[in-house]
């Protein structure tokens, strides 16, 4: 039987299995972008497409080292709720 409860529950997990999975990427990629900005402004060079490819190759990077975490985040989670499905069929 489904309720609120439940529902809220399956809600949370599912925002922190979010967290959990773009944050290597989101925290990488504002690390880079706050780096690159700082050169930029060390040596005063005002191109607004510099940080473009630094952050897109530290994303890309972010994805070959942490790509089997997230992956075993998301078949973790997606195994919790198939096993736990026939609890939310009446």
């Amino acid at each position: 039987m489904v309720n609120d409860v439940s529902i809220m529950a399956i809600a949370t997990s599912m925002m922190i299995l979010i967290a959990k999975v773009a944050g290597p990427m989101l925290l990488l990629s504002v690390v880079v972008g706050i780096t690159v900005s700082l050169i930029q402004t060390v040596t005063s060079i005002q191109e607004q497409t510099l940080t473009f490819i630094p952050k897109i190759t530290s994303i890309l990077v972010a994805i070959l080292i942490f790509g089997p975490y997230m992956l075993h985040q998301i078949l973790k989670f997606t195994t919790e709720i198939f096993g736990n499905l026939m609890m939310f069929v009446e």
